[in-house]
C-alpha cells in the first residue's frame, strides 16, 4: 500500500466543507462506538464512518469476550473475590518491559465502572462460571478463565481470577450480539452514521499544528467533512496489509490465518502517521496455537526440533503459540497419550495433521523428525516429574501432569503445516492514557484520538496475551478517547 497517498490535506486546500461536526470517529467497531456513544454523551454533535455496509469491524467477528476483573457483578456472584491489585498485577507480569503503567492502572482501577457501563447499554452476562479449560465458552456462561493467571509463572505473581466475561449467548456468537446492542445505542442518540464512507486523508490547520476536518470517499465523490473538537481513529490494526506486516512484524508470516475484518489495513494509522503520529510496539502480535479443546491434550508435552520441551504447556494458547515462534525452524509436535487424544478430530480448532502414531514410546519417537535420544530422554525425564508430582523444569500444574505411554500419538504443529495458527497486530498509535495521539517528539497533536487496534493500548505482548483483552480495551479505550474529544477546549483566534 502507497503510505503517499495518505498525505494530509491543509485546510487552504478545501475549497468546500460538505459538512461539520464536532468529533468525527473514523470506524464502526467496537472501539468506534464506544468513542461514538461517549462523545454524544458529553455533549458533542457526533458522524461515525465506515468504509463497509454494515457496523462491525472485528469485534463483530470474535467471540467479544471482555477482559475485566476487581469485583464485577459476575465474578462476586461465581465466589471470586478478585481484586484491582490482583488484576494490575497480572497485567503488568505479562506484558513485561513493554506494559504502559498508566494505561493499566486505568483500565483496572476503572474495570467494574466498565462493565456496569456495558450492563447499562444492554450488554448480557449471565451470573454463571464456565470451568472447563476451553479458548472460549461455547454454552451461555458468563465467566471463564481466558489467560494463563493459573500458569506459572504468572499464578506466583498476581491471586488468579477468571476475569473473561462472556456474554450471555450461547455458542460462538458475542461479537455479532456486542455489535448488536452497540449499534442499538448509536440509534437511540440519534448520532450520524455514514456507511460505505472511506476515510482518506485528515485535514490539518495551515500551520499543521491541529487535526481539523477528514477528506472521505462517499458515493463514488470526494468529500470534506470539518470538525470542531476531533477525529478519533478506530479504524482498526494492520493485520490483513502484508506489506506492514511484513515490515514490522514480519515473523507473523510464518502463521496461516489473519485475523481482522478486511479494513484492518492500517490505513487509519498512516493517515496519522502522515500528520507526524508516533507509532509503537508494531513488532508484536498476538499469536494462537489452539490446542483444547479438548482440554485433555493438555496432558501431553510440546518439543521442538531438538527434541525438547520449550514451555509449560498449562499456559494460554496465545502464550504458547507465541513461543512456538521463538523455536529454531524446523519440526514442532504435540506428544500425547491416544485416551488423551480424546475427542480431538470433531472439537479441537487446532486441525494439525497426526505425525506419528506408537504402539510404543519407541515406535512413535523412531517415526519423527528430531534427535531420537533427545526425545526420549525428554519423555522420560518427563515421566520422571510426573512421578515425583512436580514439574521442575517448566513449572506445569500438577493438575495437567500425567505419565506419557503407548499407545501414544504426535500431532505436527510445525507453523506451515497445517495446524491453524492465527494471528493479528498489537502495535499502533502511542496515545496517552485518555486516547490522544502523540507526536515523534511525545507531544500531542491537537485534535487527533485513537483507539481499539488503531492505537497501542494495554495489550502490548503475544506471549502474555488473554482472551478478552483486546475488546476490553478497545471498548474502554473507546469510551477514553471520545470523552476526551467531546470535551476538548478549542482555543479561539
Amino acid at each position: 500500500m502507497d503510505a503517499s497517498r495518505f498525505s494530509a490535506t491543509l485546510f487552504s486546500e478545501v475549497e468546500h466543507w460538505h459538512q461539520t461536526c464536532d468529533v468525527l470517529v473514523m470506524g464502526f467497531g467496537g472501539s468506534g462506538a464506544c468513542a461514538a456513544i461517549e462523545a454524544s454523551d458529553n455533549g458533542a454533535e457526533v458522524v461515525i464512518i465506515d468504509a463497509s455496509s454494515a457496523a462491525g469491524g472485528s469485534t463483530a467477528l470474535s467471540s467479544a469476550e471482555i477482559y475485566l476483573g476487581g469485583g464485577t457483578r459476575v465474578q462476586k456472584a461465581c465466589g471470586y473475590d478478585d481484586s484491582v491489585d490482583a488484576m494490575y498485577d497480572y497485567l503488568m507480569a505479562t506484558n513485561g518491559p513493554q506494559a504502559d503503567a498508566a494505561k493499566i492502572k486505568k483500565y483496572c482501577d476503572s474495570a467494574v465502572e466498565h462493565f456496569d457501563w456495558l450492563c447499562q447499554q444492554g450488554v448480557p452476562f449471565k451470573d454463571s462460571e464456565y470451568k472447563a479449560r476451553a479458548v472460549m465458552a461455547l454454552t451461555d456462561d458468563g465467566l471463564l478463565y481466558t489467560g494463563s493467571e493459573k500458569a506459572w509463572p504468572f499464578v506466583e505473581q498476581a491471586k488468579p481470577a477468571p476475569r473473561g466475561h462472556n456474554l450471555h449467548v450461547w455458542g460462538d456468537n458475542g461479537g455479532p450480539l456486542f455489535m448488536k446492542i452497540m449499534s442499538e445505542a448509536i440509534q437511540a442518540r440519534n448520532i450520524d452514521v455514514q456507511l460505505e464512507t472511506r476515510a482518506l486523508r485528515l485535514v490539518v490547520d495551515n500551520d499543521r499544528r491541529s487535526v481539523v476536518g477528514v477528506v472521505v470517499r462517499q458515493d463514488m465523490q470526494e468529500k470534506f467533512i470539518q470538525v470542531r473538537q476531533g477525529v478519533v481513529v478506530c479504524a482498526g490494526g494492520f493485520v490483513m496489509n502484508p506489506s506492514m506486516v511484513q515490515k514490522y512484524a514480519p515473523e507473523l508470516m510464518r502463521c496461516n490465518t489473519p485475523i481482522g475484518n478486511p479494513g484492518d489495513t492500517g490505513a487509519g494509522i498512516q493517515m496519522a502517521m502522515a500528520v507526524g503520529a508516533s507509532v509503537i510496539n508494531m513488532h508484536e502480535g498476538f499469536v494462537s496455537l489452539p490446542f483444547y479443546p479438548p482440554a485433555s491434550l493438555t496432558n501431553g508435552i510440546l518439543v521442538n526440533c531438538h527434541g525438547q520441551r520449550f514451555i509449560n504447556e498449562d499456559a494460554y494458547h496465545g502464550r504458547v503459540g507465541s513461543y512456538l515462534l521463538k523455536q529454531d525452524p524446523g519440526p514442532v509436535y504435540l506428544i500425547v497419550n491416544v485416551d488423551d487424544y480424546a475427542d480431538y478430530e470433531t472439537r479441537s480448532y487446532l486441525g494439525a495433521p497426526v505425525a506419528a502414531t506408537g504402539e510404543t514410546v519407541e515406535e512413535l519417537v523412531d517415526e519423527l523428525d528430531v534427535p531420537r535420544q533427545m526425545l526420549l530422554d525428554t519423555i522420560n525425564a518427563y515421566n520422571e516429574s510426573v512421578t515425583q508430582g512436580h514439574d521442575p523444569v517448566f513449572h506445569k500444574s500438577q493438575e495437567w501432569l500425567k505419565t506419557l505411554q503407548a499407545p501414544i500419538v504426535a500431532l505436527d504443529c510445525t507453523p506451515g503445516h497445517g495446524a491453524y495458527m492465527p494471528y493479528f497486530t498489537l502495535g499502533g498509535l502511542e496515545t496517552t492514557v485518555d486516547g490522544e495521539v502523540l507526536n515523534t517528539m511525545g507531544g500531542i497533536i491537537d485534535g487527533l484520538y485513537a483507539a481499539g487496534r488503531s492505537a497501542c493500548g494495554v495489550p502490548r505482548r503475544g506471549d502474555g496475551y488473554a482472551s478478552g483483552i483486546s475488546v476490553g480495551d478497545a471498548t474502554f479505550s473507546g469510551r477514553m478517547a471520545g470523552r476526551c474529544a467531546a470535551r476538548r477546549i478549542v482555543e479561539k483566534n
